[in-house]
């Protein structure tokens, strides 16, 4: 399993100091954030899109092209590509882009957002946002698939003889989630594909979750993907840890009570009781999380929003440090050992695997069209390099 962290990139003001970061700091800190959870060993670092104060990652590509760069072996990822209002022929340029850029350490969450307005800012209506996910990503998946596309649809023009570039790379396309939390038909949507599904549940309890995950396993089988147990699953959740429960209880109220996402609503106590969330020691967040896999069977990533609601970036390193020193080594064995069986997915599937699966099956694509719409593929491209 693979156990990761996930940034809102909010700009909070801390309310124990009043002090609040602005936009360049707050961005220099995620990048921090990325750099120290890799030195950690940590095996994903997400961060999300928004277009709306009080957040600033934006541009999700920059950011993780930037951490491609300076980072060793982290897989770099987003806890949302916005399918909705995003063209997606740029979508299939820029993720093309960073997973050249990467060499293949990358995959991405397609996902609808949670801000209503971002709709009409980029010319489209919130009415739209189930028709919007599927007719943009059907094109997304064509461009990456397809060396020249021919294509009409309802919500942006017509594409004639297009060419999304730079090509994927060794001809397989990025991995893609669907993340949603409340949408059976996104769930149907990565069923149908055979794409993972993350089911980022930090405001749901596990019963919803269960559900939305069993719906997405049973339809995955049902398009031939494999068994409902060997579909990719991913989770979110949530955690601040102390050495102390009381003393991480004590440290983290007063952050909960304000945070962009949640604060001023229920309390710490009743939030936690009905969502993944868990303020305490190691061994409580080990006990909890690691009996998630009792609830939606074995899955392959396990994601956690550790960085927000103005907590400084030291106390947010420390966050880091404790999960990949005390837990997640811990849950790597409690969760691993519950796997049903050695054909059940260990971990999503890295880029090697996925240019071996497309080559064995002969469906790896052009990594070059030239000109006159000549495709190189396989191993001519590896001539024509040389």
């Amino acid at each position: 399993m693979q156990f990761g962290i996930f940034s809102v990139s909010d700009v909070t003001t801390d309310p124990t100091t009043g002090r609040t970061p602005d936009d360049t700091e707050r961005v220099r800190s995620m990048l921090t954030i990325a750099r120290h959870a890799d030195a950690a060993g940590l095996d994903v670092f997400a961060t999300g899109e928004h277009h709306n104060p009080p957040f600033v990652a934006s541009s999700p590509t920059t950011l993780l092209g930037y951490l491609a760069g300076v980072t060793e072996n982290i897989t770099l990822s987003t806890a949302t590509t916005l399918i909705t209002t995003n063209d997606p022929v740029r979508l299939a340029e820029e993720y093309a882009m960073l997973q050249v850029v990467s060499d293949g350490r990358m995959d991405l969450m397609m996902g609808r957002g949670n801000t209503g307005p971002v709709y009409p800012w980029f010319g489209q209506d919130i009415r739209n946002g189930i028709p919007l996910a599927i007719e943009n990503y059907a094109l997304l998946r064509r461009l990456w698939t397809e060396d020249v596309v021919d294509w009409s649809g309802q919500f942006r023009t017509p594409l004639q003889g297009f060419t999304s570039t730079p090509r994927p790379l060794d001809g397989v396309p990025p991995f893609v989630w669907h993340g949603s939390i409340r949408s059976p038909e996104i769930a149907e949507q990565a069923a149908y594909y055979g794409d993972g599904f993350l089911h980022n549940n930090i405001f749901w309890p596990m019963h919803h979750t269960k559900q939305m995950v069993r719906f997405y396993r049973q339809r995955y089988e049902h398009h031939g993907h494999g068994r409902a147990d060997q579909a990719i699953v991913g989770l979110g959740g949530q955690v601040f840890v102390r050495k102390n429960s009381q003393d991480a209880v004590r440290e983290f109220r007063p952050y909960f009570d304000v945070a962009p996402v949640y604060g001023h609503g229920p309390s710490l106590e009743d939030f936690s009781a009905q969502t993944p969330l868990t303020v305490g020691s190691p061994q409580q967040v080990i006990d909890r999380y690691g009996a998630f896999v009792e609830d939606v069977g074995y899955y392959q990533r396990q994601m956690f929003l550790i960085d927000h609601a103005g907590l400084p970036l030291k106390t947010v390193l420390e966050q880091i440090d404790l999960l990949a020193e005390e837990i997640v080594p811990a849950l790597r064995t409690i969760v691993e050992a519950k796997r049903p069986a050695e054909d059940v997915p260990l971990n999503p599937p890295t880029h090697a695997e996925r240019v071996a699966a497309a080559r064995t099956a002969g469906r790896s694509g052009a990594t070059h069209v030239g000109d006159g719409g000549d495709a190189v593929t396989g191993t001519r491209a590896e001539e024509v390099l040389r």
